[in-house]
């Protein structure tokens, strides 16, 4: 684990913040294939976003349920004084309700959904840590076999033999904050 990564593991154990830093670029070279990612679990599977993407990992906040709201978002919380939306992607996998323990955290993104940038707080089980993984190493998701929705995977990559799921974030959160297999008469948070 590099210093950078040693820090933000050790701040989100320690009851603190941690912010991205925006000096801190993902690190390709010209004829490398690797990107930085950070790991957390999500119902004891092994889940990976770009780093890029985190602005921090925050302790459990407090949230707001909202009427209406697509299954899969669990409440809105305040951040840095905006409210942002909070998914909780076992949900949205079909992996069911878990409770919440010590090790609990926010992971908060920031992605581009309908050409704005949007903040999200992601639920993680547990937040392990900022590497690289080397994208010729991934593949795409089988066809068949999987118990989730082939378009919610973008890339499944191993470690140790064990799968990290790459998750395409833009087909979760399309049509506005639902995921497509919410009932319809459930609302998208506004």
């Amino acid at each position: 684990m590099s210093p950078t990564s040693s820090r933000r593991a050790s701040a989100s154990r320690n009851n603190s913040a941690w912010r991205a830093d925006p000096m801190i670029q993902i690190e390709t070279a010209a004829n490398d294939d690797s990107v930085q990612v950070l790991t957390f679990d999500v119902r004891g599977e092994t889940f990976a976003l770009e780093a890029g993407l985190v602005r921090e990992i925050l302790d459990l906040p407090d949230e707001t349920e909202v009427p209406g709201a697509a299954e899969f978002v669990s409440g809105v919380m305040n951040f840095r004084g905006r409210v942002i939306p909070v998914a909780d992607l076992r949900l949205a996998f079909g992996l069911g309700r878990a409770d919440d323990t010590l090790d609990s955290r926010i992971v908060v993104i920031e992605l581009e959904l309908d050409g704005d940038p949007t903040l999200v707080g992601l639920r993680a089980d547990k937040v392990h840590e900022v590497t690289s993984l080397s994208m010729t190493d991934t593949e795409p998701p089988p066809p068949i076999g999987m118990r989730w929705r082939q378009d919610y995977v973008s890339r499944i990559a191993r470690r140790a033999g064990e799968p990290i799921i790459l998750p395409d974030l833009a087909c979760i959160f399309a049509e506005r904050g639902e995921p497509r297999s919410a009932a319809p008469s459930l609302q998208p948070v506004s």
